[in-house]
């Protein structure tokens, strides 16, 4: 069986939706937290992050934009990161969020890594929330310009990346009520069953 490796809080509740939206015979495999530090997940990914794919004959896809490109093409139908005007779309929005978007938190997550004093990494922090600011701006723009309810018009893995990262707002000094369109598209990914079953998969709750 293939198997797809999560741990709660990370972005990999964004290919773990992906999944439940298409059914796809996928085996949800969700870690304590610190055990993708231990050799038997580093044995199957030596990045040490999720999430991860192995396959069947012991193969290993990482990189949550990779996985659920190789969803769409192996099990969804058009719009799934397919040669479709959404599909290109749908591929360069993952591409933002899930590099400069995603990246950005790393002064959020990890300030001790680019500076080493506390009035260092206070200020990274801080750099890191107008970065995400700027961020979360044109993310709800364009979710609000596209008509609201999905990020680009028409469901798509954008949306499952697209929650992850509002849910992350929580965690900063930023607030929702400053984004109202990326708001709005929590509740209605919450008000989802494939997302609901994914949140459950992972030992999370809805933020709602």
């Amino acid at each position: 069986m293939t198997t797809l490796y999560t741990m709660p809080g990370t972005c990999s509740l964004s290919p773990n939706i992906a999944v439940a939206w298409l059914d796809a015979p996928v085996d949800i495999h969700t870690m304590a937290y610190g055990d993708h530090k231990k050799d038997a997940y580093l044995a199957i990914n030596p990045k040490a992050k999720v999430p991860a794919v192995q396959f069947d004959d012991g193969d290993v896809l990482t990189e949550a934009a990779a996985i659920l490109a190789w969803l769409g093409a192996e099990h969804g139908s058009e719009g799934y990161a397919r040669d479709t005007d959404l599909g290109r779309k749908e591929a360069e929005a993952l591409s933002y969020m899930t590099s400069e978007v995603h990246a950005a938190y790393g002064g959020h997550f990890g300030p001790q890594n680019l500076a080493e004093t506390e009035d260092g990494q206070a200020e990274v922090k801080r750099k890191a929330y107008e970065t995400l600011a700027g961020h979360y701006e044109r993310l709800n723009g364009t979710l609000r310009d596209n008509g609201g309810e999905w990020y680009l018009g028409k469901r798509s893995f954008a949306d499952t990346f697209l929650y992850v990262l509002t849910r992350w707002i929580d965690q900063t000094p930023l607030s929702y009520g400053d984004y109202p369109a990326l708001k709005s598209h929590m509740a209605r990914m919450e008000a989802d069953e494939g997302v609901r079953l994914a949140l459950k998969r992972q030992n999370m709750d809805p933020m709602g």
